[in-house]
């Protein structure tokens, strides 16, 4: 078995080839003078496993180059984020299900896929393949009780989160409970208000994705209003798109910590034990 990966999930790859003791494949990417993607790699395996977050389109290409490159081997796809996946159905007419057909190209040519966290699991029969979907509860937890807060509540922004949210605090030992959201846009939000023992108390706002980090900064608005002592937010996918970290900062939000599936200055924590794991099994 080798470890390949795209240029967005070069550390975390690494991680994950360190664990396994297992080679990580010299990978080098250029452009041809058109922009089109180029690579040229080191020698494959009969055994390979690809290592690439879809964030932009430039890693769905990247994703299908190195399947392509491994197309004579037993592939693992491993996609640590999955872009395209809150496309789940069509809410409106005239919209493609972009779910579908990311998850049936990229599912095209493996053998089976590992995610993360996927932000909606009814996705998962598109890939056509074996599909596991990890979660990183556990290392959310483990990640929190480095923080040393003090009887902290984990707390889902919406009620989509509040299952993540009871899977950290059932790990740590410690209290959870969840806000009622309503979106009104794309990037706009409204928490309706409701009592949450947060008076003196270490609150860690816990989420799947944080995007554009308005969920996260409206609910520490109200929170902060109630007496909360500190806020801070914990995520799977730091996506912190359109200045989202300087948003939940101003906020009033002490920290903001993602993990390497989205690979940024924000990763306090990783996936690649969770994926290793499930790549022994």
């Amino acid at each position: 078995m080798k470890i390949i990966s795209t240029r967005r999930s070069q550390v975390l790859a690494g991680r994950i080839a360190e664990i396994l003791q297992k080679p990580l494949v010299d990978v080098r990417w250029t452009r041809f003078p058109d922009g089109e993607i180029y690579l040229r790699s080191g020698e494959v395996s009969d055994r390979m496993v690809i290592v690439g977050s879809l964030v932009e389109s430039d890693d769905l290409i990247e994703l299908l180059l190195l399947t392509d490159l491994c197309s004579g081997s037993e592939i693992t796809l491993v996609l640590p984020y999955m872009g395209y996946a809150r496309q789940d159905k069509q809410f409106n007419p005239g919209e493609p299900l972009s779910a579908r057909i990311i998850a049936r190209t990229l599912g095209s040519g493996v053998s089976r896929v590992i995610t993360v966290n996927l932000h909606e699991k009814t996705i998962i029969p598109f890939f056509g393949v074996p599909t596991i979907d990890t979660s990183l509860a556990g290392e959310m937890a483990r990640d929190i009780r480095e923080l040393s807060l003090i009887s902290p509540l984990i707390l889902g922004p919406d009620i989509g989160a509040s299952d993540l949210a009871r899977d950290i605090a059932t790990t740590g030992g410690w209290e959870s409970d969840h806000l009622h959201k309503v979106r009104l846009s794309g990037t706009e939000v409204r928490i309706e208000p409701k009592e949450i023992p947060v008076k003196g108390r270490d609150v860690v706002i816990v989420d799947d994705i944080i995007s554009t980090g308005g969920t996260q900064a409206t609910a520490a608005a109200m929170l902060l209003e109630q007496g909360a002592a500190s806020i801070c937010t914990v995520c799977v996918h730091g996506v912190l798109a359109t200045g989202a970290y300087t948003h939940l900062k101003s906020a009033g939000i002490s920290q903001v910590i993602s993990s390497d599936t989205i690979e940024s200055a924000c990763s306090g924590y990783s996936a690649a034990r969770t994926i290793t794991d499930a790549l022994t099994k």
